[in-house]
């Protein structure tokens, strides 16, 4: 019995050094949230330092490689888009002819 009573004494103990922790914890956080809410400007303002020396990494193409590579992008428009058109005329088509039938 007396085991019973150390153990429930013990407990209680365990519960309030858990509750003080607790509130420590939380005193602790809002203290972490009130310093995160002013280095917030800091972090946008580093954030786009850090853009800016990236841009500066960026090996840009010369003229000669974007009009290349632009019309090398509008020929495969051009030629997609006539064959998803001749495929759409076919299947119109197809599907005029059975209808047809069915008259």
């Amino acid at each position: 019995m007396a085991d019973m009573e150390k153990n429930a004494e013990q407990t209680a103990a365990e519960k309030k050094a858990k509750k003080a922790a607790a509130k420590a914890d939380s005193k602790q956080s809002g203290i972490k949230e009130k310093k995160e809410k002013k280095k917030l400007f800091a972090r946008i303002a580093g954030w786009f330092k850090d853009l800016k020396k990236e841009f500066k990494r960026v090996v840009w193409p010369d003229r000669k490689k974007v009009l290349n590579n632009t019309l090398v992008v509008l020929c495969v428009v051009i030629v997609g888009s006539v064959l998803v058109g001749l495929i759409d005329t076919g299947l119109l088509r197809l599907m005029q002819y059975l209808m047809g039938l069915s008259n």
